[in-house]
């Protein structure tokens, strides 16, 4: 604990009871607290309210998280502990406790969702005319088929490795799934299962019924005709298995002279990262999983035994599907009814702020904002962060755009956003070669705000037009993730804004901002000093109130104050998607804090951070998760809700029906179990995210004074 506080920056107050507030006991370990996280996934593909498809992708999200998980945060510990990391956890853990309670957590839990895969989502796929088979259970002429199928797609793709003293143990790539071939006269060779194609082959159906598939795992099929890669040898027998490495990529900015080469080169390593993982199936014997080991430079406590399909997160194309009676109903996001009223954009801006929901509330509109100051003879430069934009992005099209016609762009490109690098070097490149000026955030940091910036001429000279957002510029996850943004003029915010762009492109070395609040340098101070400011309101008043919807809280400091809150007599209520290190409902420590996961059909995203201020409300949204990696290591941005029709809405048509869900919500307590969160025996159940979806963040018209926004409806 003592070394988590190293990383208060200077000024923090802390609480005035360290002593009592320091004890380990009261944080839950940040990487079990996301163990749990998980779990809550896989409880959504467990939970039979969600269509069947739908549960399948929950399933396969599931595994897709945990391999992330390993890849860094298992990682990480293994490090530690080579490295005899000395320091403790908050909760008061060594790196070899933590690291050996990650994995006493995570192996029964591999498992149960391997045995419900099998023995529940199976059953009801067959049962809905979805087949997945094992090759054994194919008739004479489906092999035929998939035999000519291996010829024509499959086997062209493979390169069989021999492993011999000519031949060395070949490099295993990251994630990747393999087949372990034994062949006669004791020789063994390696087969890649080839990630280009489909993990689950199409077999033809004898019957024609309307909507059914039949499919069979690709691996199956190779081992299957592995005679064919090995003429004249007997393959005696074969077994998959997949490889986890570690994939935090360790960039040493200050070294190289071209960042986007480090991250270029960065990513080639992370092929080759230190293995962490071996998955294999029961039935491979002894001996093949000491090969397997040996020459991996792992240990059996590396080694996971997975009853079923390994990388279950590829049952994700079953959701492609052609079975809308199996997903969620569509719906079709929302324009904005101020944005409906009108083609003028920014004379829409120009009489008040906008907000916008996502994805209840369509993300053309955002890209629209792009669009319009693409083709405005009128605006004169745009600037703007991405940090995940995904392929085939509208918003970089918007911008290559506005470089044809002449504007000024300006664009940082964050490399270093995980998984995405590949992504973002292409985007960087190709926004480069059409004169784009381009830059790659600071040393150190991560730029992770969400902000886009227009500069446009008008009769009383120039206005900056402002878009800050919780979300990405994605316009793919824009339509699953749950954001909010803003759309602004407001002078302050727009030379607040300015400054960002300066100290992020140039030399600029202003570090004081009119409204925004900007981490490193301010964010934890200003979480700080305003529930500091609630104790004295509460004290004064009686009436102390927080609201805090996060993606995950871990921060010593901040959890410090928020204890200190609660001794105080304020009443919170935190909305935490993820990891939460802070433990509600402790005596004299947490009484008036409770904190709730939502996990259902849209991902928790946004971040708002709601004042009561004894009723002078004040909330800020923006891109920052109370973590130190947020608050110390990036570059985020919160940004105030100025306009007193969208506190209100905020406050009244997000917060509180968030609060009120009975459908989506568990709660944690103090033992760091979560529990789902039932209606009353006479209510009914609620969603709010199908209620999100129905009513819109701001009612039709709106007088932005706040009198006219129509409150949630308490039990509704």
């Amino acid at each position: 604990m003592q070394q988590e506080k190293q990383h208060m920056p200077p000024g923090t107050v802390a609480p005035s009871q360290v002593s009592e507030l320091d004890r380990p006991e009261l944080y839950i370990n940040r990487d079990l607290s996301w163990i749990e996280f998980n779990r809550r996934v896989f409880e959504e593909a467990q939970d039979s309210r969600h269509p069947l498809l739908e549960r399948v992708k929950f399933l396969s999200i599931f595994d897709t998280n945990l391999d992330e998980f390993i890849m860094v945060r298992l990682a990480g510990l293994k490090d530690q502990v080579e490295a005899h990391v000395p320091s403790l956890s908050p909760d008061g853990m060594t790196a070899e406790q933590q690291l050996a309670a990650v994995r006493q957590t995570l192996a029964p839990l591999v498992q149960e969702v391997s045995q419900y895969w099998r023995s529940e989502l199976m059953p009801l796929l067959a049962a809905q005319h979805i087949h997945i088979l094992d090759y054994e259970q194919l008739d004479a002429q489906q092999r035929a088929s998939m035999r000519t199928y291996f010829e024509r797609e499959v086997f062209p793709v493979l390169t069989p490795l021999a492993v011999d003293p000519g031949h060395p143990f070949p490099h295993i790539s990251n994630r990747s799934l393999n087949l372990a071939v034994a062949l006669s006269g004791g020789r063994f060779a390696r087969v890649k299962v080839p990630p280009s194609l489909p993990r689950l082959v199409r077999v033809p159906l004898n019957e024609k019924v309307p909507g059914a598939f039949a499919f069979v795992w690709q691996e199956q099929l190779i081992a299957a005709h592995l005679s064919m890669l090995f003429p004249g040898f007997d393959v005696w027998e074969s077994y998959a298995f997949r490889v986890l490495r570690d994939a935090d990529i360790e960039i040493r900015e200050d070294e190289s002279s071209d960042l986007l080469e480090s991250i270029e080169q960065g990513l080639r390593e992370r092929r080759f990262g230190a293995v962490v993982s071996l998955a294999v199936n029961p039935s491979m014997p002894p001996r093949i999983r000491s090969l397997l080991l040996d020459n991996l430079e792992i240990t059996p406590e590396d080694l996971t035994i997975i009853d079923g399909p390994l990388e279950l997160g590829d049952v994700m194309e079953l959701h492609h599907l052609d079975r809308p009676d199996l997903k969620d109903p569509p719906f079709t996001p929302r324009t904005p009814a101020e944005l409906r009223k009108t083609s003028e954009l920014f004379t829409a801006i120009q009489k008040h702020d906008l907000l916008m929901h996502h994805p209840y509330d369509s993300f053309d509109s955002v890209v629209e904002f792009i669009h319009a100051a693409a083709h405005d003879p009128d605006v004169l430069a745009i600037k703007q962060t991405l940090y995940r934009v995904g392929t085939n992005s509208p918003v970089v099209a918007r911008l290559l755009e506005a470089v044809e016609n002449g504007k000024q762009v300006a664009v940082l490109v964050e490399l270093k956003a995980r998984f995405d690098e590949e992504n973002n070097i292409e985007w960087a490149r190709a926004l480069e070669r059409a004169g784009v000026h381009v830059v790659y955030g600071l040393i150190g940091l991560k730029t992770h705000a969400k902000i886009a910036l227009v500069v446009r001429r008008e009769a009383d000279g120039l206005r900056r037009y402002v878009h800050l957002g919780t979300g990405n510029y994605n316009a793919t996850t824009a339509r699953i993730y749950e954001d909010i943004c803003l759309l602004t003029c407001r002078p302050d915010i727009g030379a607040d804004a300015s400054m960002l762009f300066n100290s992020l492109t140039g030399y600029s070395r202003h570090s004081e901002y009119k409204r925004l609040i900007v981490a490193p340098l301010y964010l934890r101070q200003a979480i700080l000093d305003r529930i500091e400011r609630e104790i004295r309101v509460h004290q004064e008043q009686g009436n102390g109130y927080l609201i805090f919807k996060m993606n995950a809280i871990t921060d010593p400091a901040v959890i410090y104050a928020l204890y200190n809150a609660s001794q105080a007599g304020i009443r919170i209520d935190l909305l935490v998607r993820g990891i939460c290190s802070l433990r509600p409902g402790i005596p004299g420590i947490s009484d008036t804090i409770r904190v709730r996961s939502i996990v259902g059909r849209f991902l928790e995203h946004s971040r708002i951070y709601y004042f009561g201020n004894g009723g002078n409300e004040e909330i800020y949204l923006g891109s920052a998760d109370m973590m130190q990696r947020n608050l110390d290591g990036r570059v985020e941005t919160l940004f105030p809700i100025e306009d007193q029709a969208l506190r209100k809405a905020i406050h009244e048509r997000v917060l509180l029906p968030m609060l009120a869900d009975t459908v989506n919500a568990r709660e944690l307590k103090s033992d760091g179990h979560y529990v789902r969160v039932l209606p009353e025996p006479d209510e009914p159940p609620f969603d709010s995210q199908d209620w999100f979806i129905s009513h819109p963040i701001i009612d039709a018209e709106p007088d932005h004074n706040g009198s006219t926004i129509s409150a949630f409806p308490s039990g509704a």
